[in-house]
Parts: structure tokens; C-alpha cells; sequence
């Protein structure tokens, strides 16, 4: 099987949110095998008008019409842009719900109509025999405050839930990337792992929910599946099989398995041979397998056997500065006594993740010219936009990572917007590169230190012969020394 990217779960101006369909179909294709571009539709249980409710009451039910009014629209671009082996789509929208927790129906069904109902199922029962799951997102808000009710929760129904997106990480209430959006903080009785804890089974996913047209946008959230064709029927039966995994951003294949068994996979047995296989795209910092939601087998990045090799990872990050309407660039990069074996897309859409009065609606909002321009053994051409910094602690840069063989007299020659830095991967394994664009708070690119191949790939296998619960649950936590993360959904292994 092949692994294949996707988002499918994010927002633009077909209903409440900014950017036009045709621009964020584009973006998706830019940098993913699959997506759906969510449209927001209901909300049964919306509390009632109040003071200083006025304007999310308003722009909710704005954004529900605008939605029913050109639904049929929105199902034949959505449609049109499917083209199996080069890109995939699948049709969305989201029903939002204090008493169920916010969901999104999915359906690979091209003719996918618009209902209403009190919940997901309610939902789901109304399609006829047209396949279609809820998803529920940002889990881990307050119970009955737009977070999951466990006690609500069928499999049948739902069977992945969304553990990132731009809201933060759902995993755990203590884990990495809290919540920080106005709807609130995580609440540990709305968590993965209390989900998990009472029994409940599925996969994991991640997707960006960005609210300006931007798919894919990097960091905010991404899902993988192993699948055995770029198809609508191919990945579809992925992501029923649970055959996934959630990323925060970098796209770090992971393959998980027990006596073979992969990922999602509920199986019977004592003993427990267990693999895995992770490529990442920078440095490991942990791995971490669990066993029932505790730590079973923990592998430390700075415990991996440094060996010989001629495959390096180097990541061209490109921002910072001031620019109020974002900083264009366009880039070269030649490589000189060596060769590029690939390049992964690390771009952004401009950061949106609800509306706010004084935005207004821009069909043009992220209508970016991020892309790769040419791809050689030995140069690399793209254009790409970055993003001022929203804050000290929130990057909207742009970069790529390259993966390159080669030895310590391999040369990078980059040229942006007329500027030059020349280096080698001898020098970039001992420290990083930047260059300046001006003489003051001007926008920068850096040449991340050069990663060998040992330190960002890792195959491992060990067995497990002790039982300890009638079903043991196996999930992989992986996370780089960026920050960046992946988790690998859960095999199931009843004793």
C-alpha cells in the first residue's frame, strides 16, 4: 500500500468563513493526495439570543443559509475536482451541538444531501444507503459545551475521531498544544484517552479547520492513510479500516503493526510481536508506544545508533519580517556533488480560525501562488508566501524539506528575490544558516542544520507477552525535536 495525505475537515466562504471553494480545492491539490472542504450547516441546540451572543448567533445563521442556498453548487466543484490517481475529494458538513459535541459528515457519495437532525445519527439515518460517517472534532472542549459526550459516542456512527486540528491537541489534558480558542480549555472527561479508557474504538485523524480557504495549511493539522490507490474507493475503505494516522504538520510516515496486524486492525492473541517504522523529517525526540494509554515501550531520539550514510534532510524556512499582507518569494536552490531525492511542501494560508467583526468577505483571502515551479536531480525552483509572525511563540512561516544524497562537500546554492547564501551540508551538520532579505526587521531564510538519515528514520521491533486487560490497546506517539508530531491510531488486541 502507499500512504496518501489529506484534510478533511477545514472551512471557506461557502458558508461562515473567507476565501473562495475553487481557492482552497487548489491549495489542497497543491500539497495533498485527498480532501473535503467542510461547510458549516446546523446547530440544533444554538442557546438562545443574549446579550453580547448577537453576533456569533448572526453569523452562524448566515453562514447555514449561504450554505443551503448553493449546496448543489457546492457538490458539483466539490465533484468536478475528483480525479482518481491525482486527486480525491469527498463531500462535508458540519453539524455543530453542545448535547453530542461539534461532528462533521463525511461521504464519498457525490450526491450527498443536505439534512437536519437532533444528532449524528439522526444525521447519518437520513442518507439512505449513501456511505457517510460523523467525525467529532476538537473533542476535548467542556462536556455539553461543544466538547464529546462519551456516554453519546457509537462507533458505527463515528468511527475516527479528529485528535488535532487549529484548535490544539485532544490527546490527553496535559499533553502538548492546549486550547487556547475562545470556546474554552480542554476538559480531561472530553479527552482521547478518557475515550479510550471506557472502551470506545477508533482510528485517529487530524485536519486543519482553517476558516479562510486553505487545506493542508501547514501545522494546523493533517491525517495519512495507507490505502492501495488514490481513489475515492481506495481511501474511503482506508479510513474505515482506521488505516490512519494524525500529523501536526510534517508529513512523518509511520507504519504500526501487530503479528502483522496494522493499525486500526482488532485481533486476538497472547503474544504480541510488534513493529514499527517511522520516517520522519527531522530530528526523533521520542517515541512513544502505548499500551492502554501508559507508556509501554519509550525510544529516545538521543539513545539512536549514529551511523554512516549519504542521505541527509535539510528544511529552507522562509518569513519573519513585518509585512503586513504577506511576503512573496521566489526561489532557486541548485545542488552541486549531489541530488535531490525529493521535497516536502511546508506552506501556509493565511491564519483564520473563526470570524471576527472586522473581517470582511474576500473570495481572494489565500488565493496564494504557493507551488513548485520545476524539480530536478540538481535544482529546485518554487514561489511560495510567508506570513508575519503573529506572535513570538506562533510561526507563519513558509519552508521546504528537502531530501538529499550526497556527502560534506555537497554545495546549496540558494538564490531568493535576489539574494544568495551558498553553503555545504558539511557545514550545515555542524549549525544552522540565515540570510537577512534587508538591513533591518527585514524577512529571512535559514538553512536548518543538515539531519542525517539515522536521526530521522527508525525501524524497530520487539514482543509483548503479558496481557493486562480482556482488549490491550497499542497506539504510537511520535514527536520530533521541532515540536512537531504524529499519532498512529490504535490496533485493538483482545487476549
Amino acid at each position: 500500500m502507499d500512504l496518501y495525505w489529506g484534510d478533511l475537515h477545514n472551512h471557506c466562504g461557502i458558508s461562515y468563513g473567507y476565501g473562495s471553494l475553487a481557492n482552497a480545492l487548489a491549495a489542497a491539490r497543491g500539497q495533498l493526495d485527498f480532501g473535503a472542504v467542510t461547510g458549516h450547516a446546523l446547530w440544533p441546540d444554538m442557546p438562545p439570543r443574549q446579550p453580547g451572543f448577537e453576533f456569533v448567533a448572526d453569523f452562524h445563521e448566515r453562514g447555514f443559509a449561504k450554505l443551503a442556498a448553493h449546496w448543489d453548487g457546492v457538490l458539483a466543484q466539490v465533484n468536478a475536482a475528483n480525479m482518481d490517481g491525482e486527486f480525491v475529494t469527498f463531500n462535508s458538513y458540519e453539524m455543530h451541538s453542545r448535547g453530542y459535541g461539534d461532528h462533521h459528515i463525511l461521504s464519498p457519495a457525490p450526491d450527498l444531501p443536505l439534512v437536519h437532525g437532533d444528532s449524528p445519527a439522526a444525521l447519518l439515518a437520513q442518507l439512505g444507503d449513501r456511505p457517510a460517517i460523523a467525525v467529532p472534532h476538537h473533542v476535548a472542549y467542556v462536556p455539553g459545551y461543544r466538547g464529546i459526550l462519551w456516554e453519546h459516542f457509537d462507533p458505527a456512527v463515528s468511527p475516527l475521531v479528529e485528535v488535532y486540528s487549529k484548535h490544539g491537541c485532544g490527546m490527553s489534558d496535559d499533553g502538548p498544544y492546549p486550547y487556547l480558542h475562545t470556546m474554552g480549555p480542554r476538559d480531561g472527561r472530553a479527552t482521547v484517552r478518557q475515550g479510550l479508557a471506557l472502551g470506545h474504538r477508533f482510528g485517529y485523524v487530524a485536519s486543519t479547520d482553517h476558516h479562510a480557504g486553505y487545506p493542508g495549511s501547514y501545522g494546523d493539522g493533517r491525517l495519512a492513510v495507507w490505502a492501495e490507490a488514490k481513489t475515492r474507493a481506495a481511501i474511503w475503505e482506508a479510513l474505515l479500516a482506521r488505516r490512519i494516522m494524525a500529523v501536526t504538520g510534517d508529513k512523518i510516515a509511520c507504519r504500526l503493526a501487530i503479528n502483522g496486524a496494522a493499525m486500526g486492525s482488532e485481533i486476538g492473541a497472547a503474544e504480541r510481536q510488534i513493529t514499527l517504522s517511522v520516517r520522519g523529517c527531522a530530528p526523533l525526540d521520542r517515541l512513544t508506544l502505548f499500551k492502554n494509554s501508559a507508556p509501554s515501550r519509550v525510544i529516545a531520539g538521543h539513545d539512536l545508533e549514529p551511523c554512516a550514510g549519504d542521505v541527509f534532510k535539510v528544511r529552507l524556512e522562509m518569513g519573519w519580517g513585518w509585512a503586513p499582507d504577506g511576503y512573496d518569494w521566489v526561489g532557486v536552490l541548485e545542488i552541486c556533488d549531489g541530488e535531490l531525492l525529493g521535497v516536502e511542501t511546508c506552506f501556509r494560508g493565511r491564519s483564520v480560525l473563526a470570524p471576527s467583526q472586522e473581517m470582511a468577505d474576500d473570495d481572494a483571502m489565500n488565493a496564494l501562488d504557493n507551488r513548485i515551479v520545476a524539480q530536478e536531480r540538481d535544482i529546485l525552483a518554487w514561489r511560495c508566501t510567508s506570513f508575519q509572525n503573529p506572535s513570538t511563540l506562533h510561526p507563519a512561516t513558509a519552508a521546504l524539506t528537502l531530501e538529499i544524497r550526497g556527502d560534506a562537500h555537497t554545495t546549496l546554492d540558494v538564490h531568493l528575490n535576489g539574494v544568495r547564501a551558498r553553503t555545504s551540508l558539511g557545514e550545515l551538520l555542524v549549525s544552522s544558516r540565515g540570510t537577512h532579505m534587508q538591513p533591518y526587521n527585514a524577512e529571512a531564510f535559514l538553512l536548518h542544520r543538515a539531519v542525517p538519515e539515522w536521526q530521522y528514520a527508525l525501524d524497530a521491533n520487539w514482543t509483548d507477552d503479558t496481557p493486562a486487560l480482556p482488549c490491550d490497546v497499542y497506539d504510537l506517539e511520535v514527536r520530533q525535536a521541532n515540536g512537531q508530531y504524529a499519532w498512529v491510531s490504535p490496533i485493538f488486541v483482545e487476549s
